[in-house]
């Protein structure tokens, strides 16, 4: 994920959050297409899932504070379309029954043109479907995890066929939820925020994703008008303001929404749904990620009007001398003054006598 911000001379077209389905062309790096966006809208951009330069396809660009998803956009599972040219000539029924093999929890170890560790890691391939065969050429459909290097997993098969093979070409079809059928082109985006400059925004607006649409599979919390602005201040949801809820165990990430339907953050259960019921008392969700700003809606809740008296500042007491000890003490058991190393000495027939 990657972050930018607009240039002070640009004109500011998009305030909100949203996500941007990108069909990312071949040569320009994940970070040049989502720097781009940004300056085109005039607003902070971010993008989740890096491709190659040379790879194509689905690219989710996230715009104004939409790029606190990414974490979790990160985790989506992605499903590539790859020409993988083989090294040498082999049967196609032999490629088939290598596809199958290969699907699975595999280890990996990302290649040496990577940006992270070359750490060895378990990635799970879903659905390896092989598309067509032409020689050496074959083209398949992957399904995968998160962080699986397609270019590794050519490289694997052509071992295990025993002649080798590499790369040649990558599209990305889908990232979680977000597929081809909802991307655009940068010269669509660019064409949109021409005429949204010329008091036109709708085909800005249609491009333009809710927040909720990156996460359509976590369980959903209502909550009422009130409670809103109090949790896009950091303060934790009540059963009081919740109005109605899909179902979810403690620990879960739930989506927080308005009536509205408006995303106003993701939280974690502190509780299980089954331990509350909408209108109870109690604290039940902690927002994570808040995505509202504060005062979109009307505060709902009221400070203590209570005056705290000031604390009086207690005079110091003298402090002793570094290494002095204090001039004696009443011996608990005698009664008598203990003197240490102070100077004082008890004044000439004060002591009393002792008979025995």
């Amino acid at each position: 994920m990657t972050g930018e911000s607009s240039d002070a001379g640009l004109i500011h077209l998009w305030s909100r959050p949203g996500i941007i389905v990108i069909d990312k062309p071949r040569g320009p790096s994940s970070h040049e297409v989502a720097a781009w966006i940004g300056k085109m809208l005039g607003c902070q951009v971010g993008h989740a899932g890096t491709l190659d330069p040379q790879v194509s396809g689905v690219l989710l660009v996230m715009l104004g504070n939409a790029v606190r998803l990414a974490p979790l956009l990160l985790q989506h599972e992605k499903e590539y379309v790859c020409l993988m040219r083989l090294h040498g000539d082999v049967e196609r029924e032999r490629i088939l029954k290598m596809a199958e093999e290969f699907t699975g929890r595999l280890y990996q170890r990302p290649p040496r043109k990577s940006a992270v560790k070359r750490a060895l890691r378990i990635r799970e391939i879903r659905n390896l479907e092989i598309l067509d065969t032409d020689k050496k050429l074959v083209l398949f459909r992957v399904q995968c995890d998160a962080g699986t290097y397609i270019r590794s997993l050519c490289h694997h098969i052509g071992l295990a066929l025993g002649t080798g093979a590499h790369m040649q070409e990558l599209r990305r079809t889908r990232s979680g939820a977000f597929g081809e059928e909802g991307m655009h082109t940068l010269h669509d985006v660019q064409d949109a925020a021409i005429a949204a400059q010329t008091g036109n925004p709708s085909a800005l607006h249609a491009m333009v994703l809710s927040v909720d649409a990156a996460v359509p599979d976590l369980p959903i919390v209502v909550i009422r008008d009130a409670a809103v602005d109090a949790i896009c201040r950091g303060a934790q949801l009540a059963g009081v303001g919740v109005v109605s809820m899909r179902e979810f165990r403690q620990g879960d990430t739930v989506a927080v929404l308005s009536l509205k339907n408006e995303f106003v953050c993701l939280g974690r259960a502190l509780v299980p749904s089954t331990a509350f019921k909408p209108g109870d008392t109690g604290i039940v969700i902690a927002p994570s990620t808040v995505f509202l700003q504060p005062g979109t809606y009307p505060r709902g809740w009221t400070k203590s009007g209570k005056v705290w008296p000031e604390k009086k500042k207690q005079p110091k007491k003298p402090g002793k001398k570094p290494g002095q000890r204090p001039a004696g003490r009443q011996d608990g058991k005698t009664g008598r003054k203990q003197y240490w190393k102070t100077g004082a000495r008890p004044a000439p027939g004060s002591r009393k006598k002792g008979y025995h």
